[in-house]
């Protein structure tokens, strides 16, 4: 049904001049997924958007009038501004009570451009389907905001004294599960209190942080998770640590560290650039929120430490001789002890509980946290011990034991009550599709005869295709902004045929085309590498 209704609309047009510029100024910044999107918006040319909606909940719009009575703010325009709002109303009740000492004037630490322009800066971590919101109408918002305060144009270069604009907004794609979306009504989850109580809460943290979905959809399985934690967090790093510490409690000592004598960090000058190396591109890549790249540079740290204790084979001068040679490989495994205190630093924000373990068991009794990171591996720390035994930081994942208690745990569930009804099972492999279920779904080729412009909508292309003999369907398809209109026409696509149709903002589509999607903001429409006849069946 089709009703009349009047709206308030924010005049994002205005502001298309100066997002290009804000655009180009963090194209180097964004990630791909980032740029992609943005710019997706911006080469359709930015419209007037509606900030109101027919509904009953939400927040009230300040105006009087009947006629308003029964709308609200559109969401997405008011919950961005709650970055900024949260701030002033938490300086305005609190701030000037408690004695802080710029009252009231509080909040513009967190938000007023210094006047070295250096802070402060702002990062919005979320999910690839809130880009827009944070790249182009919040960005939006605040220009208007200084504009109107200082009676100058919309600038992407706010001045000190304004509000300051994003610093970067670093998003993540999706993480999947075995193939599917997370799903709480279809048990189609990891579940946190059962998970936690069969394992260690760091390899859940090494596992998403190492697979984290930055420029890509990516997947947890079971199956990855176990090889992940057995084969890259146990293997190169848990067990470097342990057998620097085993093999240094099998010296003789006397309450003290025993490898102080073989200290001897200058000999190992070269060894120290290159973790002084790994330690920097780590740095770097989490001042850019590549966090994959930062863990992995620091795992090559622990890797480099294998390499160090293999060569110097320390175990086979545990028994005291004074040797240039057992002096030397007992340096090595000083210089492996100070790795292994700089990897308890490194590692902190990724596995944080194991690491104060690890910090406790080298017998630091300094705070970790008072470490920064960039004097993580310093060579000239003291070496300080504890005399307890060393206890091995993991323990080896059984696969076959984990897909075991995740079926009986399926079977719990699927014989639990809720409100009288059993709750659906949850099948570990859910992320799979039966071979006849794949069967089910008809794909066939089609030439595109025509391409319009959607009527209602922004992304859209409302395709005709030949699908046979003097026979044609429509699709609509969000590839506009992608492809020209013009080079769609004369391609033989793929197509699924006996998808249910349905009306996309107006218009009735039949089908769906086939497209690759690399989550960089690529797309390409899969196409035939020879002519068939339209019509013809995908198999």
């Amino acid at each position: 049904e089709i009703r009349d209704t009047e709206h308030l609309f924010f005049r994002l047009d205005l502001f298309q001049d100066s997002l290009n510029s804000h655009y180009l100024e963090r194209i180097d910044v964004w990630r791909p997924n980032v740029r992609a999107m943005t710019k997706n918006w911006l080469d359709m040319g930015l419209k007037p958007r509606a900030v109101t909606r027919d509904i009953q909940w939400g927040i009230d719009l300040p105006l009087s009038g009947s006629n308003w009575d029964s709308k609200r703010v559109y969401v997405w325009f008011e919950a961005v501004q709650g970055y900024y709002t949260c701030a002033r109303i938490w300086a305005e009740r609190h701030a000037d009570g408690a004695g802080h000492p710029d009252g009231i004037d509080a909040w513009k630490n967190w938000w007023t451009v210094s006047k070295d322009g250096a802070s402060p800066k702002h990062l919005y971590f979320m999910g690839k389907d809130n880009i827009p919101f944070h790249t182009i109408i919040w960005p939006a918002l605040l220009m208007g905001i200084n504009s109107a305060r200082s009676g100058s144009p919309p600038s992407h270069a706010p001045e000190p004294g304004n509000l300051a604009l994003e610093s970067n907004v670093p998003a993540n794609e999706y993480l999947m599960l075995q193939g599917g979306q997370f799903s709480k009504s279809r048990r189609h989850a990891v579940w946190l209190p059962s998970f936690l109580e069969r394992f260690d809460p760091d390899t859940l943290r090494y596992y998403l942080s190492i697979n984290m979905p930055e420029g890509h959809d990516t997947d947890f399985r079971w199956d990855e998770f176990v090889d992940r934690v057995n084969n890259e967090l146990i293997a190169t790093y848990a067990n470097f640590v342990h057998r620097v510490l085993t093999l240094a409690h099998r010296l003789p000592n006397d309450g003290a560290n025993p490898l102080t004598e073989f200290d001897l960090p200058d000999a190992h000058s070269d060894t120290w650039d290159i973790v002084d190396n790994h330690l920097g591109e780590a740095i770097n890549s989490l001042e850019h929120q590549r966090f994959k790249e930062a863990l992995r540079s620091i795992m090559n740290i622990a890797q480099l430490g294998n390499s160090i204790l293999q060569q110097a084979a320390p175990w086979k001068h545990l028994d005291g001789d004074d040797t240039p040679e057992a002096r030397d490989s007992l340096s090595s495994l000083a210089l492996a002890w100070r790795l292994c205190r700089g990897l308890a630093v490194a590692l902190r924000p990724f596995i944080p509980f194991q690491s104060d373990r690890l910090w406790g068991m080298l017998g630091e009794l300094s705070d970790i946290d008072s470490i920064l990171l960039d004097a993580a591996f310093d060579p000239d720390s003291s070496l300080q011990w504890n005399e307890s035994d060393p206890v091995p930081l993991f323990e080896k994942l059984d696969l076959d034991a984990i897909i075991a208690t995740e079926q009986s745990l399926i079977d719990e569930r699927a014989h639990s009550k809720d409100n009288g009804q059993s709750e659906p099972p949850v099948d570990p492999e859910a992320g799979y599709i039966e071979f006849e279920d794949f069967l089910k779904v008809e794909m066939k080729t089609g030439r595109i005869l025509s391409v319009d412009d959607h009527p209602d909508a922004d992304k859209l292309y409302v395709i005709t295709i030949e699908d046979g003999p003097e026979s044609t369907r429509t699709v609509c398809a969000g590839l506009k902004g992608i492809y020209e209109s013009s080079d769609l026409v004369g391609k033989n696509v793929v197509y699924v045929a006996n998808l249910k149709p349905r009306k996309l903002r107006g218009v009735l589509s039949e089908g769906m085309l086939l497209a690759a999607d690399d989550g960089d903001g690529g797309v390409s429409i899969l196409t035939l590498d020879v002519e068939m006849p339209p019509g013809s069946v995908v198999r």
